[in-house]
């Protein structure tokens, strides 16, 4: 398996953006985007994002390494980011008031930009390992991603919430810290939530020999009781080495987001970017053959940002009036 490396400027080189942005009335100088861990897809996606973002819109647009979505909607909702990515399942419950970050506070503020791609859950250990199944991880030491992050959050409800998991040691850190915690010994399974193909995965399979784990019908069952935003999912044979068959498993949509003040003039140029570059957004990561703006209905939970909304109903896309 061959991975090709582009630089921000050699993606700039490859394909025009020819975007307008008439009105920069109140548009910031800088734009922060809340991405994840270094090995995850939000990094690598938010990086390329966010290089289109300068170039075309003339805006010094940068990413920020975060703990993920649970940490983006509330940076996004406090004012500190201007933008970011986040699950559904998070956001939510953000929405809710039932942020681990911020409990008892209805996050408000937060706006649904476009559809991003789906997080499905994963999981890998060494080929060497005895662990066949999810079961043979009870009483194992497992990595889950960093704290706060959409792997963290739903693989440890997970773990401690469904029958046969007694013992369960979790730990948390970035994806390829992970990846080479299972390399050296320090843990015993790798379990992940990203989209595809994911770098910390894929990078631990060029250099080791490994055994991906697929669902079964009991796991499915009781995922999707403990997490009722999930939805089967099977990811591709090869998308990985060593990876010769589908695996079965469950995901969660991925949607950017803005803070509610984003300039609406600003707000519709970010989408109208992400939503009419489709090759550079695939270039910049495989995840986003998804964003597309026809996936703007598997957004059910966070309201549209009124520049998004003029966007996609400009281009034939309804928007329920109770997401506006």
């Amino acid at each position: 398996m061959k991975f090709a490396t582009f630089t921000a400027a050699a993606l700039c080189a490859a394909i025009a953006l020819p975007v307008s942005a008439q009105d920069r009335d109140g548009w910031p100088s800088s734009l922060t985007i809340g991405t994840g861990s270094q090995g995850g897809t939000y990094f690598t996606y938010g990086s390329g994002f966010g290089a289109m973002i300068s170039e075309a819109l003339d805006l010094n647009a940068g990413v920020e390494i975060t703990g993920g979505p649970v940490q983006n909607v509330t940076l996004v909702e406090t004012g500190e980011h201007q933008m970011g990515f986040v699950t559904l399942g998070p956001a939510d419950e953000a929405r809710r008031g039932e942020s681990p970050l911020m409990p008892g506070v209805p996050h408000e503020n937060v706006r649904a930009l476009f559809p991003m791609y789906q997080t499905p859950l994963q999981a890998a250990v060494l080929a060497s390992s005895d662990i066949m199944s999810f079961q043979g991880m009870a009483g194992m030491r497992v990595g889950v991603g960093p704290a706060g992050g959409t792997s963290a959050t739903y693989w440890t409800r997970f773990f401690e919430n469904a029958e046969g998991y007694d013992g369960v040691n979790i730990s948390n850190a970035g994806g390829s810290d992970t990846a080479g915690q299972l390399k050296d010994g320090l843990i015993d399974a790798f379990v992940y939530a990203a989209g595809l193909p994911t770098g910390a995965y894929a990078q631990l399979a060029v250099e080791n020999d490994v055994r991906f784990i697929s669902m079964d019908e009991e796991t499915l069952d009781q995922m999707t009781e403990i997490v009722p935003a999930m939805a089967p999912f099977t990811i591709p044979a090869d998308t990985y080495e060593d990876q010769p068959e589908d695996l079965q498993t469950v995901s969660l949509w991925n949607f950017a987001i803005a803070h509610q003040d984003m300039p609406e003039s600003l707000a519709y140029e970010i989408t109208a970017l992400a939503m009419e570059n489709h090759a550079r957004m695939v270039q910049n990561h495989a995840a986003a053959r998804e964003t597309l703006a026809e996936n703007v209905v598997k957004n059910a939970v966070i309201p549209f940002h009124p520049g998004a909304v003029r966007w996609f109903e400009e281009n034939g896309y309804e928007i329920s009036d109770d997401l506006k």
